[in-house]
């Protein structure tokens, strides 16, 4: 999930820090008696109210806490995942870090570089404010709570739009029959019939890819996987990856998706350029209304346009209704600051606000987090447009839950999967062969166990 920082959203100074590492954070008067704290953010810039979310929880919490300074590094996508991977191997992790419960994170936890944040959790008695998934340690790769979560991720939403299927005499698609009957009608008019980010090799892993393999291959695939029980050259693995390969040949999928970016395909949706468009429910923060502007790349106007459900229903698979969903990112602290010292109660201090109600009410009603773990937040005195409220809904279009790839497997197991589904969009690999390809890669993984 990069794009280059945007220089008017804040007022910015670069830190050396470390050798060849730098930090950009607001410039402030330093205090012999502060606590400085370095902190990793993933921020896209790209997204509505990204200023807005500068004033209203850091410099609010600067405000509020004048004994700490927040030293903050502001990176997006995979410039962010370089710069995790410098630290680590610097092994001068950050106090505060963004972080995933596993997959792209998967190197933090499984190093045990991120502390167990649940004695702090049971300490300040936190449990009854929290989903029970959030606070379950078995979501997450450490096997401890290493970071504390701010909601439970979809990572397919399918979005829709009504502009443009009215203007074909089109309906929304409930079948993958029918979507592929779409093609040529859309086609004759000029526009594309899915629009996806694939130029960036997770995406179509994590926001299509892991939906389709949980239909094709059951609930809990990915346990018979790692049990043993089952390989990923079994026939249903392999037509789920066959199924990818009919997207594009049937051209439901361009290959121009391969060559687009993950910042330039929301100019594509808002523009009309496609009928569909297939993103997790994160993405719905980059068409609402940016409050500091007043400017939505979509209108709350034409957001009444736009529909949000999951990828239709697919012939001959194991069950339909289904979506891939794994619990979402959150606020970790690094394993190396000593227990019990002011440094550790200022980071907590942080990642309590930063997984706290208010401000998870904030980045609910700016689009940063469409399913809070929070269960104190009241919903109704939010300001939500209608992309939001139906991404909120988006629960109602599915009865099923599978896993996430990269949430599931290691790195050097999901990472061949990326790869492969890359290489089946451009004819270079078959399903057969990719499928060998990460059974060799997770039979490698295996003997490091």
């Amino acid at each position: 999930m990069g794009k280059a920082m945007n220089k008017k959203l804040v007022t910015i100074t670069v830190l050396a820090i470390l050798p060849g590492l730098l930090f950009f954070a607001c410039k402030k008067e330093e205090k012999p008696d502060q606590i400085e704290l370095r902190v990793l953010n993933y921020f896209d810039v790209t997204t509505a109210n990204t200023s807005d979310e500068i004033k209203r929880i850091w410099d609010r919490f600067e405000k509020d806490n004048p004994d700490i300074k927040i030293i903050r590094e502001d990176l997006f996508n995979d410039p962010f995942h370089e710069r995790i991977e410098s630290y680590i191997g610097s092994g001068q992790l950050p106090d505060v870090i963004y972080a995933w419960p596993s997959g792209r994170s998967a190197a933090l936890h499984t190093r045990r570089l991120l502390k167990d944040l649940g004695p702090l959790v049971e300490r300040d008695k936190l449990a009854s404010y929290y989903t029970p998934i959030a606070l379950d340690p078995s979501q997450q790769a450490s096997g401890y709570l290493g970071i504390l979560p701010q909601g439970v991720t979809a990572t397919n939403a399918f979005y829709i739009n009504l502009e443009v299927l009215r203007d074909c005499g089109l309906e929304p698609a409930k079948s993958y029959d029918e979507l592929k009957a779409q093609v040529p009608v859309l086609r004759a008019k000029g526009y594309e019939t899915i629009l996806m980010a694939n130029e960036s090799s997770w995406v179509m892993q994590s926001c299509l890819f892991s939906l389709v393999a949980g239909r094709f291959c059951g609930e809990d695939w990915e346990q018979k996987i790692l049990s043993g029980k089952t390989s990923f050259t079994d026939p249903d693995f392999v037509a789920a990856l066959g199924f990818v390969k009919a997207m594009y040949d049937d051209g439901v999928l361009s290959s121009n998706t391969l060559d687009t970016g993950y910042g330039d395909v929301v100019d594509q949706f808002t523009t009309n350029r496609g009928a569909y468009y297939i993103d997790g429910d994160w993405r719905v923060g980059a068409f609402i209304t940016d409050k500091p502007t007043g400017k939505a790349l979509i209108s709350p106007e034409r957001q009444n346009n736009i529909l949000i459900s999951v990828f239709p229903g697919i012939d001959g698979v194991v069950f339909n209704r289904s979506n891939s969903v794994v619990l979402s990112t959150g606020w970790a602290m690094s394993a190396a600051i000593e227990p019990g010292s002011a440094r550790e109660e200022a980071a907590w201090k942080l990642v309590k606000w930063l997984a706290g109600r208010e401000v998870l009410s904030i980045r609910v009603e700016s689009g940063g987090v469409p399913t809070p773990s929070r269960t104190d937040i009241d919903f109704a005195r939010l300001d939500l447009e209608p992309m939001q409220v139906r991404m909120a809904n988006l629960y109602k279009e599915y009865n099923r839950a599978t896993t996430v790839i990269d949430g599931a497997f290691d790195p050097s197991v999901f990472e061949p999967i990326n790869n492969g589904l890359m290489a089946i969009g451009r004819g270079t690999q078959t399903p057969g062969e990719v499928a060998a390809a990460v059974q060799a890669a997770f039979d490698v993984w295996k003997t490091t166990q």
